[in-house]
């Protein structure tokens, strides 16, 4: 479900980026990844990304690919330079890079970002916003 803390790392990805590698997980990839909520189809969250990208007027410097795994093409790809994370996120971000090193690539430059926060000073999730207590943009919700 894509919300402001996905909405944030884009805009600084565009901010800091001159061309900016999305990488969309699988349906697949997805299912092995167990989480625990509902995920939307993979074409129905490449769409929502889409609409975002080009409502930013940032479609030109975008390529949207498919992951199959934790680190995509950032892994094996020596052109990359940086990797925009969340706080959340940058131990994975870490090992990407270890894992980088022993392929003899150079390490990205970590970005990060902090997460960012709903109205009750919690971080946005996807599993708040499936389990109803906040929206996309981090308002609560009645409950």
């Amino acid at each position: 479900m894509f919300h402001e803390g996905h909405k944030a790392l884009l805009r600084k990805a565009y901010e800091v980026g001159e061309k900016v590698i999305i990488g969309l997980t699988t349906d697949e990839f997805v299912a092995e990844m167990g989480k625990p909520h509902e995920v939307a189809p993979y074409k129905e969250r490449l769409e929502e990304l889409l609409a975002f990208i080009l409502h930013e007027g940032q479609i030109h410097r975008t390529e949207v690919v498919a992951i199959n795994d934790p680190y995509g093409p950032a892994l094996w790809d020596g052109g990359f330079e940086a990797i925009v994370v969340s706080e959340e996120t940058a131990p994975k971000a870490e090992e990407l890079n270890r894992l980088r090193a022993q392929r003899g690539l150079r390490p990205l430059e970590l970005v990060v970002i902090p997460m960012v926060l709903a109205e009750d000073g919690k971080p946005i999730s996807t599993t708040r916003i499936r389990a109803g207590e906040i929206d996309r943009a981090g308002r609560l919700l009645e409950s």
